[in-house]
């Protein structure tokens, strides 16, 4: 299963953290989170993670890779890329995370 990219924001579609990387991305793994459980599995079957960040910084490495460790297995992390872009969809977001988790029976999943 691929998730759409994730962005920090809440259920009612309000910005989460604004200017705030960690606090954005601890969302982003809320809403990942979400939309695993709806369809059925979770952040342990997560196999690749694909993150962009907004004018990407090498101290922002560091906070991603903090809040991966918290959010996933440790002795089994995902493939992982973490790529540096201009802007997202909204001026407001700084990261977006897009998951491709191995579904635990065989199912299809439009959430």
């Amino acid at each position: 299963m691929l998730t759409a990219g994730q962005v920090a924001l809440d259920a009612a579609g309000r910005i989460v953290g604004r200017g705030n990387l960690a606090a954005q991305t601890e969302q982003v793994f809320a809403n990942l989170r979400a939309v695993l459980t709806a369809c059925g599995t979770d952040l342990l079957h997560v196999v690749k993670l694909t993150v962009y960040v907004v004018d990407l910084q090498p101290v922002d490495r560091a906070t991603i890779a903090s809040i991966l460790r918290r959010h996933l297995s440790t002795d089994r992390l995902p493939a992982n890329t973490l790529v540096g872009v201009q802007a997202l969809a909204r001026p407001e977001l700084l990261v977006e995370i897009e998951a491709l988790a191995v579904m635990p029976r065989r199912q299809v999943c439009l959430r």
